[in-house]
């Protein structure tokens, strides 16, 4: 069970709270082991609509794989935090002990002040950014992403980028696929920041189509088998056109392009984990290694 637990202060912004809870809330639907509590030093917190929430004040015993999340609020700004009279303490003990600790917007100012942005890379909402690079001189501002991932600290930039942090911390625990699955429940587009490589998975993803959503679910399972399309077609109950047709429609590509991507991305994953060539292309479904060769040879060509 992976805990995340929301450091709320006062003035907390509703949306940096919702954004990010909404997205294990839907992972957790699709039964992954999430818990979602909120810790505050009061149990109601006047959040900056108006609108108080309620949290606890027992400060929660978190493990290894337990994230801890600072929304933002009206009270951060860089070199003050909101009265955390625990908080930045509770930040420090559970980073060290190896968890995860994040931000969302200007939450960014908490993991500051504990000092644990030293050396790090990390972002926040724009207004911030200048300012948090002069008072924080021992980190990095990365601006204009969505938001940073730098070993166990991560950080987003505004707002809604909490769902696009939650969704990458999600896709690095249970694979992009997942990500994705979640993305289109709450009806946002999956995205990455762009100091970072988008995966096919959701680079492809911004679309409406259910039928094209449901091929790409089955491509997705079963990328390294031998599929053939008109077996494809039958399990979706239309024929062999109307597929290919919706498919490159939404996602600019043939249903075998796609299953070509997702087995080149899934091989350059294995060679960069330090796989060889072989045992990379057999395991994407490639076959043998000179098929794979051809390929990435094609993409570095396309990409001159």
């Amino acid at each position: 069970m992976t805990r995340v637990v929301f450091l709320l202060a006062p003035e907390a912004y509703l949306l940096d709270i919702a954004g990010a809870a909404d997205v294990f809330l839907a992972a957790r639907s699709l039964g992954l082991p999430y818990e979602l509590s909120y810790f505050a030093d009061e149990p109601d917190v006047p959040t900056a609509e108006g609108l108080p929430v309620r949290a606890s004040t027992r400060v929660p015993v978190l493990g290894r794989d337990d994230i801890l999340l600072v929304p933002g609020g009206a009270g951060f700004t860089p070199g003050v935090a909101p009265e955390m009279r625990g908080g930045l303490d509770l930040l420090r003990v559970h980073h060290s002990a190896g968890g995860l600790v994040a931000s969302v917007s200007a939450g960014t100012v908490a993991l500051a002040e504990a000092g644990l942005l030293d050396g790090h890379r990390c972002t926040t909402h724009h207004d911030l950014q200048d300012d948090l690079a002069l008072q924080y001189p021992a980190t990095t501002v990365v601006r204009d992403v969505l938001y940073v991932v730098d070993g166990r600290v991560a950080s987003s930039a505004g707002m809604a980028s909490g769902i696009d942090l939650a969704l990458q911390l999600v896709a690095s625990a249970h694979g992009p696929g997942v990500a994705g699955r979640i993305a289109r429940s709450l009806v946002v587009y999956a995205r990455r920041n762009g100091q970072q490589p988008v995966t096919g998975l959701l680079r492809h993803r911004n679309h409406l189509s259910d039928l094209v959503h449901r091929l790409q679910d089955l491509l997705e399972t079963r990328y390294a088998e031998p599929l053939r399309l008109s077996s494809l077609a039958r399990e979706l109950g239309c024929s062999e056109r109307t597929v290919t047709r919706h498919f490159v429609d939404a996602v600019g590509m043939t249903p075998l392009r796609y299953q070509q991507m997702l087995r080149l991305e899934h091989a350059e994953h294995l060679l960069a984990d330090g796989s060889t060539l072989e045992a990379a292309a057999r395991s994407a479904g490639f076959a043998d290694s000179r098929a794979l060769r051809s390929l990435r040879k094609s993409r570095e060509l396309q990409h001159q």
